[in-house]
């Protein structure tokens, strides 16, 4: 339900593909997810998207119920993203929900298509965000608007996301992987430590 294609140029593309159940997470998959992030520090390029309409509705309904919503795990994914020496992109394919957020705000860059919706509703939920998620959120879009997602619970839709800083930029579903690999083609084309440099000061 995680496919990874890696190809020669050193692009990872990492897909969640659990479409019939709106790309929700198992333990199994958040781990498998982490386990690629962790060995991906040789890639030169790396996309996060998914399959169907939506890119991740967070934990499984089940997997959150045994604890899965306050697992370690999406701390331990958002980590790994964060501290890898390449470009990073997520390229959403539809609605972010819950503890998906946490991976997505790790990424570099931040592509969505424009029926996505992005939401955390974790006052609502009764728990924390994990303790990463808070700080990535207020330093792409302030604190008063983080505290709208978070402790108000509100729902934003991809253009209010767009004009936030929430998503870097709005692209047609047919085009977003394709919109990502090309924002991706100076980065693999160019000497990997020109690439870590200017990431870092970026950083």
């Amino acid at each position: 339900m995680i496919n990874l294609e890696i190809s020669n140029e050193g692009l990872w593309v990492v897909t969640i593909n659990r479409p019939d159940k709106a790309n929700s997470l198992t333990a199994e998959m958040l781990t498998e997810l982490a386990e690629i992030a962790e060995r991906a520090g040789e890639a030169r390029g790396f996309i996060l998207t998914g399959t169907g309409k939506v890119f991740s509705a967070g934990a499984d309904l089940e997997a959150a119920r045994a604890g899965l919503a306050t697992s370690p795990l999406w701390e331990r994914l958002s980590g790994a993203i964060a501290a890898l020496p390449c470009l990073t992109i997520a390229a959403l394919n539809g609605t972010l929900a819950g503890g998906a957020n946490g991976m997505v705000l790790a990424c570099d860059i931040r592509l969505a298509v424009p029926s996505a919706k992005f939401f955390y509703p974790v006052m609502k939920l009764g728990y924390l965000p994990q303790p990463s998620d808070p700080a990535r959120m207020v330093a792409l879009i302030g604190p008063a608007r983080t505290k709208m997602i978070l402790a108000a619970g509100q729902k934003i839709e991809a253009e209010e996301a767009c004009a936030w800083g929430l998503v870097d930029r709005i692209v047609e579903p047919d085009a977003l992987v394709e919109s990502a690999r090309a924002l991706l083609s100076d980065a693999l084309a160019a000497k990997p430590e020109t690439a870590r440099g200017i990431l870092e000061m970026c950083r």
